[in-house]
């Protein structure tokens, strides 16, 4: 089966390529030189030259607060103009079997709960949120026009070589050991396998629809930071009280945007935010890997 990739540089992209590659035939589209179709689809419609069994649509800008409008345009061009681009271009090479797009758990909107399901309300506020929601309401439509099978996968926090993001920037702190424990660590986060989004491409290519994808065991950041401490041969993190954070928290709401703390930031990361894959589970027969046995930070 031929399978077309988007975004295959990215984090993602990069990491399940050569595991797609063993199984279809693949082909990719993104701002490498070395993607077969090399081309911006926020700006472009691309000329694909041969129809696919399936597209994979994993291009994507990532999850960043916008410091400027146009940096919360940037959201809209690539993640929903990039997709109805990319679209475009399918109807005029010939549609595939199969769509499948990388969403997000923050199209829900929740800075906090426990095994948060795909029945959830899509209230998430921010430009990013609302670019992933518009551009699955618009993938929904035209696949049902089209007649092709869609899944829509919401990945958590993504766990792969040198992660990117608020993963990476654990690591970073505990490398550098500017990181600290805060209230024990005590507050779950659901993390995903990067290689958990090649292993249910399969799956999803014959039945489609929508997905939470996670592990189905939530770490506290307790346990990621001791693993990560581990690998990096590093002390355990100091630890600091709930009172104490909160003081300096508030201090860094004086400070703006670089402060390390403020009260935001700490609410992330001292309650819990997880996500339930109970429903990929039971209709995908899909099996996720355990992010603790598994997760290597490079």
């Amino acid at each position: 089966m031929k399978l077309l990739l988007t975004g295959s540089s990215g984090f993602i992209g990069n990491n399940i390529k050569m595991l797609l590659q063993n199984k279809y035939q693949l082909k990719t589209l993104g701002l490498s030189l070395n993607d077969d179709y090399n081309i911006n689809l926020s700006k472009n419609i691309p000329i694909i030259g041969e129809k696919y069994d399936i597209v994979f649509h994993a291009a994507g800008k990532a999850h960043t607060t916008p410091k400027s409008e146009a940096e919360k345009k940037a959201f809209f061009d690539v993640n929903l103009q990039g997709t109805k681009n990319l679209c475009t271009a399918l109807e005029n090479c010939g549609v595939p079997k199969s769509f499948i797009y990388i969403s997000s758990v923050a199209v829900y909107g929740c800075e906090y709960g426990e095994n948060i399901t795909e029945e959830t309300p899509l209230n998430g506020k921010t430009p990013y949120a609302l670019s992933k929601i518009m551009a699955e309401k618009f993938l929904v439509e035209w696949c049902a026009k089209n007649k092709v099978i869609l899944s829509i996968i919401r990945p958590s926090l993504v766990a792969g070589p040198n992660p990117p993001g608020n993963l990476g920037a654990m690591i970073n702190g505990i490398k550098t050991r500017k990181y600290v424990r805060i209230s024990g660590g005590k507050a779950r986060k659901s993390v995903l396998m990067v290689q958990d989004i090649a292993n249910i491409v399969p799956l999803l290519a014959e039945k489609g629809g929508i997905y939470n994808v996670c592990d189905s065991y939530q770490p506290s950041f307790r346990e990621l930071e001791e693993l990560i401490a581990l690998q990096l041969g590093k002390s355990i993190p100091l630890s600091i009280p709930y009172p104490l954070a909160k003081v300096v928290a508030k201090s860094g709401d004086y400070l703006g945007g670089n402060a390390p703390i403020n009260t935001i930031k700490l609410s992330k990361i001292t309650k819990s935010l997880t996500f339930s894959n109970e429903k990929a589970r039971k209709e995908l027969g899909w099996t996720p890997l355990n992010v603790l046995d598994n997760f290597k930070i490079s």
